[in-house]
């Protein structure tokens, strides 16, 4: 049985689990491994089973704590090449995660102790950022937790997935009301931030097919979204295409998800 949790999702903290209780691994460390450690203990899953670290890039909410967690637990970390570079400088990593990295090209997939995984690039203002699409023990996974505008390859690859976890960082109408700096605005919503409620939607329009089970709603901003926007603007989506049997979840920010499981 296949089983994912958010353990943090949001500019507090990043990060993602999938495994099967044996094995699994994570997407990002942007939360402390005390933390990680906490929250898959309460769904009965050791961290002793974490087998690798996927990186999606190097902003300080998805890599806070990669550094020590790598050191502590010496799990490998699996990132593209440019990544690497930059983890071997930024202040979390620096010093940590040298000797435990391994490269992976975006496009290209790379089979990982049972697990399929092809990293993809999506818009996003940091080093090299990817998405990932994951298939492991049957179930296909895609993941894009931060990027700037729903791409066609963004649009392929979660036309593939069983589960999608997708951004729905803002609200367009809360952001532009909002009280952020005007030069914050415009980098969250020109193309290389984040994705809006209303991208997340077009990217579901154009890539909702019959074998999508779950979408996951991630990375919702505490200042320029909220739950039932971002729920609201998927469930008219869906709907909007036909969907039938696709079951639609916000993550939560600073708390675990429940545990989802097939």
């Amino acid at each position: 049985m296949v089983h994912f949790i958010s353990l943090s999702s949001g500019s507090n903290g990043n990060c993602y689990y999938i495994g099967n209780g044996e094995k699994g691994f994570l997407i990002d460390v942007g939360i402390g491994g005390r933390s990680i450690k906490k929250r898959l203990l309460q769904n009965g899953i050791s961290i002793d089973s974490i087998m690798m670290v996927l990186v999606s890039h190097d902003h300080f909410d998805h890599i806070r704590s990669l550094g020590t967690f790598t050191e502590r637990f010496k799990k490998p970390v699996y990132a593209t090449a440019e990544v690497i570079r930059a983890l071997e400088t930024h202040f979390c990593t620096a010093g940590y995660t040298r000797g435990y990295t391994h490269a992976i090209v975006p496009g290209q997939t790379t089979q990982i102790d049972g697990v399929s995984v092809t990293p993809f690039r999506v818009p996003h203002d940091a080093t090299d950022t990817v998405g990932y699409y994951i298939e492991f023990e049957g179930e296909r996974f895609t993941f894009m937790t931060d990027l700037g505008a729903p791409t066609d390859d963004a649009v392929h690859y979660a036309s593939l997935a069983d589960h999608l976890v997708v951004e729905a960082n803002y609200d367009v109408d809360m952001l532009v009301a909002g009280s952020y700096p005007q030069d914050l605005k415009m980098r969250i919503m020109q193309g290389h931030g984040h994705l809006s409620n209303d991208e997340m939607a077009t990217l579901l329009r154009r890539s909702w097919h019959p074998g999508l089970k779950d979408v996951y709603l991630c990375h919702l901003s505490e200042n320029n979204n909220t739950p039932s926007r971002a729920m609201r603007a998927a469930s008219d989506a869906l709907r909007e295409t036909g969907a039938e049997g696709t079951s639609l979840h916000y993550l939560p920010r600073r708390d675990a998800s429940e545990l989802f499981e097939w």
